[in-house]
């Protein structure tokens, strides 16, 4: 069974060609998740919301369409949304009061100095971009400013304020790694207040 044959029969709502295509990119899918996230459980989770989506959304595939790069697409945006997730639980928000009220008074946990050092990381990464970069991401990102508005600040056009943005968070990335870098796009709200 070639490639496209597979994908056509998936539309088409075969139960084979739906295991068959598990078969190929469910090791693949998982290897990738656990190098993210780094917990088996949340891996398995993903694997399986992913081929859950694909499944549901089967009749919206061309037969002609990379099913790897829709799968590691989706994957990627269910460990965003993971993130987000456990950066917006109610859990979360108990263990950062935790924290600062352990540093109220005057004690200074392991968490703290690895969030600290997470937060100087990315300062002095952010340091290191050209200063349009800077200011961009910054705006963008912490100030949570439209590009229009960016463009009007900085007096450039919006173009220039989405290359510099788009530029500015590749180097970002390739400077303090992807799981730093994922934080920092979803959790950029408690960074500097």
């Amino acid at each position: 069974m070639d490639y496209e044959q597979i994908v056509d029969e998936l539309i088409h709502g075969s139960e084979t060609a739906f295991n068959k295509i598990y078969e190929i990119y469910g090791k693949r899918l998982y290897a990738f998740c656990l190098m993210y996230c780094k917990s088996r459980e949340d891996a398995e989770e993903v694997v399986e919301d992913t081929f859950v989506k694909l499944w549901q959304n089967r009749i919206s595939l061309n037969a002609t369409q990379s099913l790897q790069s829709l799968l590691f697409t989706i994957s990627r945006n269910k460990l965003i949304n993971l993130y987000r997730r456990r950066i917006n639980s109610p859990e979360y928000a108990e263990y950062v009061d935790a924290i600062s009220q352990s540093v109220s008074y005057g004690h200074m946990p392991d968490e703290k100095l690895e969030y600290d050092d997470f937060v100087l990381k990315l300062e002095q990464s952010l340091n290191e971009l050209p200063l349009t970069q800077q200011k961009v991401i910054r705006m963008s990102k912490i100030d949570g400013m439209k590009n229009k508005e960016i463009a009007q600040t900085l007096n450039l056009s919006e173009q220039t304020v989405k290359n510099q943005l788009s530029t500015g968070l590749k180097m970002l990335h390739s400077k303090i790694g992807i799981m730093v870098f994922l934080l920092f796009l979803v959790n950029q709200k408690y960074l500097w207040s």
